[in-house]
């Protein structure tokens, strides 16, 4: 299921933009991402073997912070870039809807089909927790086997001959490169959702690593397969033109007309099964916040209880983000947001939990400085391509330390404000 968590709009979404940050490096970069993330996991590992819950990344970081402001602006970055991450599925699934039905028509009808899964997702979480389990299980089989067809099938096509991208133009510089890494990032930052199985598994100071890492294996050679086979049959000025579609784009030279329309229902698929599962995940993470008594709460006159409250709220953003901002600023803002949380997440290991989890110092301070440079080095381009996004992103962050702050300072104990509870709950 890890793996299925992350087989979702990121492939389908990063590789074009990616090959357009990387040139004909790509797949390197998601190689490298994958390394990263590697890294990155280490942290979380070491917490979740030491306090294994269903709280997730928002108890790591009590644990490491207490109820402080770092705790909540954190959890609530970690929160806001699953978000955001929802919305580049939602978008994606609008950009490969399109492609079923010739890859014309108005723009605004990608955020629209967007917006409208992102309604069908509300309304299905509404059925039952089960339901959606089960579900995002089959999925995930599904998922794994449909992107083994597709990398397997376009490498089998072109006889493993890749002088499209090999000749290609575009070079690209040592910082574009790392900021193509640090975008690729986004493609395995679900990993984060295992640790929340640590209540459940058996043996879970083992499991939970166990999973983590076979997961980002399995994803990695899935990535780095699919990005060959998409090199394989496009150069970079075709992957790069195709760029929120390249996947479908590539299938064509492998599998003709009916490829591009398989891959383009296969990432229909995909970004479906993904929406409902992150969505369910995603506002339960916000009622935890809620319940945490870490974030505000008001029930607008809304029926029902907390928890169903976080999934209207949770769903509205996404909608928001979905109809203002385009792919590539979405994914830019994602991989922003998370990377900064992520760098939160192993600076309290290292200085308040290190003894305690038995974490090596080495290897958190180099995960640490991976995401420092990867981060800057996104920073640097796309303050030369896009700065909006960044004073996007720079606002964001600010407003959400500064609103923690002054919500802990308002209301330092929760406990009989009539807005975390309905009746009783």
């Amino acid at each position: 299921m890890g793996t299925g968590v992350m087989i979702g709009a990121g492939i389908f979404a990063l590789t074009g933009q990616m090959a357009e940050l990387a040139g004909s490096w790509f797949p390197l970069a998601f190689l490298l991402s994958a390394g990263v993330a590697g890294f990155s996991s280490y942290s979380y590992i070491k917490m979740a073997s030491k306090y294994p819950s269903a709280g997730g990344i928002a108890m790591f970081l009590k644990k490491a912070y207490g109820r402080s402001v770092m705790t909540g602006a954190c959890a609530v970055l970690m929160y806001t870039s699953m978000i955001i991450n929802e919305s580049l599925v939602a978008r994606t699934f609008g950009t490969y809807t399109m492609q079923l039905f010739g890859g014309g028509g108005p723009t605004w009808m990608i955020p629209l089909l967007g917006v409208g899964l992102l309604v069908f997702a509300f309304f299905i979480n509404l059925i039952g927790n089960k339901k959606i389990q089960t579900f995002s299980f089959f999925m995930s089989f599904l998922k794994i086997a449909g992107l083994v067809v597709l990398a397997g099938g376009g490498l089998i096509a072109s006889g493993w001959n890749f002088e499209a991208i090999s000749a290609a133009p575009q070079q690209t510089s040592p910082i574009s490169f790392l900021g193509a890494i640090a975008l690729g990032i986004l493609a395995y930052k679900g990993f984060t959702t295992i640790t929340n199985s640590g209540g459940e598994l058996e043996k879970p100071e083992k499991n939970v690593g166990r999973a983590i890492m076979i997961s980002l294996a399995i994803c990695t050679v899935l990535y780095v397969l699919v990005a060959l086979a998409t090199g394989a049959n496009l150069s970079i000025d075709e992957i790069v033109k195709a760029k929120d579609y390249s996947l479908a784009e590539a299938a064509r030279p492998a599998y003709g007309d009916a490829g591009m329309w398989i891959t383009a229902g296969f990432a229909v698929v995909a970004t479906v099964s993904g929406i409902i599962a992150s969505v369910f995940a995603v506002s339960r993470m916000l009622d935890m916040l809620t319940e945490m008594e870490m974030v505000p709460h008001r029930h607008f006159g809304l029926p029902g209880n907390v928890q169903k409250h976080t999934l209207i709220y949770t769903v509205v953003f996404a909608m928001l983000l979905t109809v203002l901002f385009d792919l590539s600023r979405i994914a830019s803002m994602g991989a922003i947001f998370y990377i900064v949380m992520d760098l939160c997440i192993h600076w309290g290991v290292f200085k308040h939990l290190r003894k305690d989890v038995g974490a090596r110092a080495s290897i958190l301070i180099t995960a640490m400085v991976l995401d420092l440079i990867v981060l800057s080095a996104f920073v640097w381009v796309k303050l030369q391509s896009d700065p909006m996004v960044l004073g996007i992103s720079f606002v964001g962050i600010v407003l959400v330390f500064a609103g923690e702050k002054f919500f802990l300072k308002q209301h330092g104990d929760a406990h009989d404000d009539p807005n975390y509870h309905i009746n009783g709950e």
